[in-house]
């Protein structure tokens, strides 16, 4: 029987030499064909060498080439008489360590190499903590360019040993290493003859032979992907089983609901099933109709998995912009897609070291652990246990960009001693004894553009009306409930996260509330928008430009800050994110504030009755 399919990467610090292992084994596997050798002759001759440079086969990209480096993943398909294989090549600069992790997380084995000359770097380290972190437990550590040394079996030993004791403090199960000279082919797929103190197998041979598959989860869990309802006769959930198995007639449970049923039918690709294992896609058919949706888990019913909203987690930030707690982010694990925020990073981590240090914020490729929070629970397992439901990413909200890659650790206890409680009125209850339409109106701008004055102006029009209101000024708000807080970003969108949280009781509790917060952050406002129902919520632009809010300066604060008194002042040296579809856009230029706030009573005329 043909071994399985064996999924790897090539992983090392900078010029050790991954490309070109990786193209000498893709040679010595008879994977290069007439054509590409050829163009392999041409473009090592252009490069003015007489050998073949095997690092040209899988650095595709103009600017690897012209570097000498890797910067992307770089996947390739190969195959020996007894194996077939997958490899990606991963980049080894620090600056490219979203691109490693992302190769790492698809494979089950690593193979890191090592520059003879310089022994093991802060690179080694960091590639083989980011290969633990992401589940990798079998290693195998090529130690290359040894002709450069001599082909010195001390040499060897001197970073062998030391590198099997650094990965087994990051719990890595196996190291299996081996000498090799990649452009010479030494080691790569035949046995060197030039270092006969080195008994062990070839690389090819160490590949063929790896038994690196991890284990599936033992217990069944399918990740719902779609409802199968072609018509009135046919209800089916269909997705790919993530653990365990599970055959007609068992008892299951959907999560996070707690709806129990049986199997009555599985249905594969062409026939029906006794039974379905881990990896099969499927639709499973139960014996009664029950409310499932895209994102649920269908899991067996005596060993149901653990649902919470709260969780502890490692994250490896791939966002160009910083990590900053408490921004909301969409949240994507398994099948369900969800709003979350990081409400504490606890403590980044020194990937060179391993060593905690302190930190408010992720920067590109840094590796935290941190505090997460959900909207709503889901079923999960913890990674190390199942990668598919402990294995997420983060999605910026704007962008759309994948930001962070991140791996469950476990619930937070508090996420199952807190529960909501029910009261007997409620917002309509208290909404009908005004007599009137909870709302909020957030009004943004710059500092100075107005916000405040014309915010004070329609308020006082509206309790002369005999509304209920009340205004939610970010200045008076400093001197008590956010008086802890900066103005660093950090301190931004936690500013925010206040005043939305007070808002959106104000509006539960009835009353028309006016929130006047410069509140700089597109996403932040998203946040705030988020809180409240569906119409609740009314973005007030009031837009001034920069050049008159300077005019103004009834406070003085832009002196300051070009001064250089002031850091991090909305709109000279941190940004200010433009609305792009405000429910009212006030354009300030022209207008006395009195108009301005008739502009705000005229929309709100109708909604308010």
């Amino acid at each position: 029987m043909a071994a399985a399919l064996l999924r790897f990467i090539t992983c090392g610090s900078v010029d050790d030499g991954k490309s070109t292992l990786l193209g000498r084994l893709l040679y010595d596997a008879g994977m290069l064909a007439d054509d590409q050798l050829e163009a392999l002759r041409r473009d090592s001759t252009k490069r003015g060498g007489a050998a073949l440079d095997f690092a040209l086969v899988t650095d595709g990209l103009d600017a690897e080439r012209e570097q000498g480096i890797t910067i992307d993943v770089a996947w390739r398909y190969f195959h020996t008489a007894r194996r077939s294989f997958i490899v990606g090549d991963c980049p080894g600069h620090e600056q490219y360590t979203r691109n490693m992790a992302t190769g790492a997380s698809q494979v089950d084995l690593a193979v890191v190499l090592v520059d003879a000359r310089k022994g093991l770097l802060p690179q080694t380290r960091r590639h083989t903590y980011i290969c633990a972190l992401l589940g990798i437990r079998r290693i195998i550590l090529a130690v290359n360019k040894m002709d450069l040394v001599g082909l010195d079996a001390d040499v060897y030993a001197s970073i062998v040993e030391p590198y099997r004791a650094m990965a087994a403090t990051m719990g890595i199960e196996s190291v299996d290493a081996l000498p090799v000279v990649a452009p010479e082919g030494d080691n790569v797929g035949l046995r060197s003859t030039r270092m006969p103190w080195y008994q062990g197998p070839s690389l090819v041979e160490l590949l063929e032979s790896m038994d690196a598959e991890v284990a599936p989860p033992q217990h069944f869990r399918l990740p719902v992907q779609w409802v199968n309802r072609p018509d009135q006769h046919f209800r089916g959930y269909a997705g790919t089983v993530c653990g365990g198995r599970v055959a007609v007639g068992e008892e299951v449970l959907v999560q996070p609901g707690g709806q129990h049923a049986r199997v009555e039918r599985i249905v594969g690709s062409s026939f029906d099933l006794a039974e379905a294992f881990s990896g099969q896609a499927v639709t499973l058919c139960l014996d009664r109709e029950l409310d499932i949706s895209r994102g649920d888990v269908i899991a067996a019913a005596a060993q149901p998995a653990p649902v919470a909203d709260q969780f502890g987690c490692h994250l490896v930030w791939f966002g160009d912009a910083p990590l900053l707690p408490n921004r909301s982010y969409l949240l994507r694990l398994g099948t369900a897609t969800v709003n979350a925020r990081i409400t504490a990073i606890k403590h980044k981590v020194d990937v060179n070291t391993q060593a905690p240090l302190a930190a408010r914020r992720l920067e590109l490729n840094e590796v935290g652990y941190c505090n997460i929070d959900l909207d709503r629970p889901l079923a999960f397992e913890s990674y190390a246990d199942n990668r598919e439901l402990g294995g997420f990413i983060l999605v910026d909200r704007q962008s759309n960009a994948t930001v962070a890659c991140g791996m469950l650790d476990f619930a937070l206890q508090r996420a199952n001693n807190i529960h909501w409680q029910h009261t007997d009125v409620d917002k309509s209850t208290r909404a009908l004894a005004k007599g009137q339409q909870p709302l909020c109106l957030w009004f943004t701008g710059l500092s100075g553009a107005g916000k405040s004055t014309i915010a004070n102006l329609v308020e006082r029009k509206l309790a002369a009306q005999g509304f209920h209101t009340y205004l939610l000024d970010g200045d008076n708000l400093r001197h008590g409930l956010n008086v802890d807080l900066g103005f660093t970003a950090e301190s931004r969108v936690e500013n925010v996260r206040r005043v939305a949280e007070v808002a959106h009781l104000m509006v539960d509790a009835g009353l028309v509330v006016l929130v006047c917060v410069i509140s700089p952050f597109a996403g932040e406002r998203d946040f705030a928008r988020r809180r409240f129902a569906e119409g609740e919520f009314v973005e007030v632009f009031v837009d001034t430009p920069l050049a008159d809010c300077e005019e103004r300066d009834p406070k003085g604060l832009y002196a300051k800050a070009r001064a250089g008194r002031i850091s991090n002042f909305t709109g000279i040296d941190s940004p200010y994110e433009r609305p792009a579809a405000p429910e009212l856009h006030l354009n300030t230029e022209g207008q006395r504030a009195e108009q301005l706030a008739e502009q705000v009573l005229a929309y709100l005329q109708e909604r308010l009755g």
